[in-house]
């Protein structure tokens, strides 16, 4: 392996597990698995090093996993710009993922969890998507030259639809939410002996996602005082966390975190309900309303209680937004800081907005907002 890479270690009971194997979910309670490094490596850069290289989701491969480092094959990913949203603030950002291939967020996580895969031996490649994630999963097929099988709730916009068949990947559309489709997928995955990538049942979509906060911490000099997260598996989320508690390693950082913050829609909120209870894990919940956030309408995630423990670190909440005020913020993140964006990035400003309203952030403070996807993909 790799000299910087260490082990993969469970989220939820800390159990080690090799890194140098195909490997999905923690062979002992089940949770997910996250990438460990050895961050006090002799060889490891200067932080003023590494911002001498180009910019990109490859930029820092010392604290990714892929044994090809710099020279993974990539589609371009990463680097993606951050906005200056003066109209909703003295020091308000977005950092704006539509910019990435395939269009979305989606594809920092699938660039390294098919490369590593594949590095691995996988072949074949299965998941269940609520449209983002199944394109990037073929685009990143595509470029590996392996087959990709997506399974994905049939009231998908067709875009997401389209260009996930476009794109080379097989696609099943199932009736019900991407938790139908997902029971599918594991199916599949069992009879046919494919691997799956869904939402943090692999390690390695964490470690794409991660880059996020790297870049964060870059474009600004700094950490922000708070984040906006648009959450359904909330593999973002995690990966931000993640980034910063290995900055704090690095020694760029002391103990100090933005504050996290999960958005989820009112008529689909399992995260927001349980940080609400003070619960350590999130109940699934029952009939999901209909909504134009696709990616957000995930009534369960195998991240909930890493999700869950990264808010009370980071001192950050959950908010939940209605469909009305989610959709006329996204018409104002369009209007007033000339980003089209997706519905979860209209529900990062109506939530912004609320808590704004509430003085829980103050006019002084650092804010970034997450636009995850470009709106023409879900017309």
């Amino acid at each position: 392996m790799k000299p910087f890479l260490s082990h993969l270690e469970c989220g939820n009971c800390g159990h080690d597990h090799p890194a140098d194997r195909l490997q999905t979910v923690c062979d002992v309670c089940g949770g997910p698995l996250l990438v460990r490094y050895r961050l006090d490596h002799e060889d490891m850069p200067t932080l003023h090093e590494i911002l001498d290289r180009r910019p990109g989701q490859f930029r820092f491969p010392e604290v990714l996993p892929t044994e090809a480092g710099s020279s993974t094959p990539t589609l371009g990913e990463g680097a993606t710009p951050m906005v200056r949203a003066a109209r909703f603030g003295s020091d308000v950002w977005v950092k704006d993922e539509a910019q990435n291939p395939t269009g979305s967020f989606k594809a920092r996580g699938m660039a390294l969890a098919i490369a590593r895969n594949v590095e691995l031996g996988a072949t074949e490649f299965c998941l269940p998507s609520a449209g983002n994630a199944g394109g990037a999963a073929a685009a990143y097929g595509a470029l590996h030259d392996v087959m990709v099988d997506v399974a994905i709730p049939d009231n998908t916009p067709r875009p997401l639809i389209e260009e996930t068949r476009a794109l080379g990947a097989t696609v099943t559309l199932v009736e019900g939410t991407i938790a139908d489709a997902g029971r599918l997928q594991a199916e599949k995955a069992k009879a046919n002996g494919w691997f799956s990538v869904a939402t943090l049942y692999e390690p390695y979509r964490v470690e794409g996602k991660k880059m996020m906060g790297y870049e964060i911490f870059w474009d600004l000099g700094g950490l922000p005082d708070v984040i906006f997260y648009p959450t359904g598996g909330g593999t973002g989320l995690v990966g931000m966390v993640k980034a910063f508690d290995e900055m704090e390693k690095l020694g760029w950082i002391g103990s100090e975190r933005p504050r996290m913050v999960v958005v989820q829609v009112a008529g689909c909120a399992p995260i927001v309900r349980a940080f609400e209870r003070g619960d350590e894990f999130a109940a699934p919940w029952e009939d999901p309303d209909e909504t134009s956030a696709f990616g957000l309408r995930v009534p369960s995630a195998l991240g909930d209680k890493l999700m869950l423990d990264g808010l009370r670190q980071t001192k950050g909440t959950a908010v939940a937004v209605t469909e009305q005020d989610m959709l006329a913020a996204t018409e104002r993140l369009a209007t007033e800081v000339g980003i089209w964006g997706s519905p979860e990035g209209g529900a990062c400003v109506a939530a912004f907005e609320q808590l704004v309203e509430s003085g829980w952030i103050r006019s002084d403070e650092t804010v970034v907002l997450f636009n995850t996807g470009a709106a023409a993909k879900y017309l």
